[in-house]
């Protein structure tokens, strides 16, 4: 029998300047945690990785006192990871940083766009180190931060210390309302469980629902049933009705929202399938994030259909509970998004 070699999960990393990367990717290099990661740099000198906890180097990789690897990217991404997961020794994981004022989207998209890294390795989740005492501040004046947020699946709110404590919910329902698919960790000096972050499946939709069954299930959505709903400035919902969203330093005027659809009606499971493909053409670059649990009429099954950008994949899960109420529910994050618009196209998707 031959033994089918799991494909290696991937973390993507990312922050604004100052956000707590550097202090988080030494904890990794050099924490006695038994695995061996693969950390991705962009440039090693910009990163600062302790010299001391070196041991061996070559032109892009260097081996850690702990085991671990760290390299560099001073070429094509899709090389070094190549370079990678030909060493002898299989990694536990691969940690990729990305540069203060990046967008991490094309990072994510090479792990589903080249077919020899998708075979080897698979995204894991993309985790967004948040600056607590300056987040605000930064959400006015670097779209870049705004970016970060919104595509994260777990948010580090780093420096909590540095500020109030009546302030953190504040933050945190600002981040929320960027980014209602996020977890939230409160950290200091970066200090988080790597098990927490690394390898955790947070951009595994279907992972995340065997876990969580009502992930895409808001409790203010379900007793409103709107079915079609944004979070922010007029919102009604429970949440953006808190102290802390009538405090002005925690609002946050942007282009990005988010867009939660739902029906207990059953879809058309090729008009739905059509619609979403349709916009991923029209309106790709301006949706984020997009993960949606499906039941089709006919299909006693779960479909998940999730996607960055214009990248679109689909999975059948198990058989909806006996008994269990069907949904179906679309969560999208993106700019300049039309709700109602989005409403009525989805609704005209149900079986007639």
């Amino acid at each position: 029998m031959t033994n089918i070699t799991p494909p290696i999960p991937v973390t993507v990393l990312t922050g604004y300047l100052g956000a707590g990367k550097t202090t988080l990717l030494n904890r990794i290099l050099s924490e006695k945690h038994g695995k061996k990661y693969a950390v991705i740099v962009n440039e090693f000198g910009e990163v600062g990785i302790d010299n001391d906890l070196i041991i061996e180097a070559d032109e892009e990789i260097y081996e850690m006192s702990n085991g671990c690897v760290c390299c560099t990217i001073r070429g094509d991404l899709i090389r070094v990871i190549g370079g990678l997961v030909r060493r002898s020794g299989r990694f536990d994981g691969i940690l990729v940083e990305t540069t203060g004022l990046a967008d991490p989207a094309p990072v994510a998209q090479t792990f589903f766009t080249d077919r020899d890294i998708a075979a080897k390795t698979k995204l894991d989740s993309v985790i967004t180190l948040v600056d607590a005492y300056h987040v605000c501040e930064q959400l006015k004046n670097s779209p870049e931060v705004e970016q970060q947020i919104a595509f994260a699946d777990c948010l580090v709110l780093n420096k909590i210390d540095l500020v109030e404590a009546a302030d953190i919910e504040g933050i945190k329902h600002l981040l929320h309302t960027l980014n209602p698919f996020a977890r939230i960790l409160a950290a200091e000096r970066s200090e988080v469980k790597l098990e927490d972050i690394l390898g955790f499946g947070g951009f595994d939709l279907n992972k995340i629902l065997e876990l969580t069954p009502d992930f895409l299930t808001a409790e203010e959505e379900e007793a409103a049933a709107s079915e079609g709903h944004v979070h922010g400035d007029g919102c009604g919902c429970a949440s953006c009705s808190s102290a802390a969203h009538e405090n002005p330093r925690f609002r946050h005027d942007t282009a990005i929202s988010s867009v939660s659809l739902t029906t207990e009606k059953p879809l058309d499971g090729d008009k739905i399938q059509n619609w979403i493909s349709e916009l991923s053409a029209t309106k790709g670059p301006d949706l984020l994030r997009y993960k949606g649990i499906f039941s089709f009429d006919g299909e006693d099954k779960r479909i998940v259909i999730q996607g960055v950008h214009m990248m679109i994949e689909g999975t059948v899960l198990a058989p909806w509970p006996e008994g269990a109420q069907r949904y179906s529910r679309l969560v999208l994050i993106g700019r300049n998004l039309d709700p109602q618009r989005l409403r009525v196209e989805f609704l005209a998707c149900v079986k007639r």
